[in-house]
């Protein structure tokens, strides 16, 4: 149930970034979506994606903090 729950989150954040164009905002929601899915390292992969390709966005500042957060993790 809860694996349904967050897969129809997963597809709901995907479709209203699609909406906006906003692909930054669907890596960060998909990369947090990989944690909860206890996927760290996919989620790293993800957050490194949004800092290299969207520098100047503000979900740049958020992947590195989170970033930060899973190698404290570690």
């Amino acid at each position: 149930m809860k694996k349904m729950i967050l897969m129809a989150m997963a597809i709901a954040a995907m479709m209203l970034s699609g909406c906006s164009g906003n692909k930054a905002e669907e890596l960060f929601d998909t990369a947090k979506l990989e944690e909860l899915q206890n996927n760290p390292k996919h989620a790293g992969q993800l957050y490194q994606e949004i800092i290299e390709k969207y520098p100047e966005s503000d979900y740049a500042e958020k992947a590195k903090q989170r970033l930060s957060e899973l190698e404290t993790k570690k």
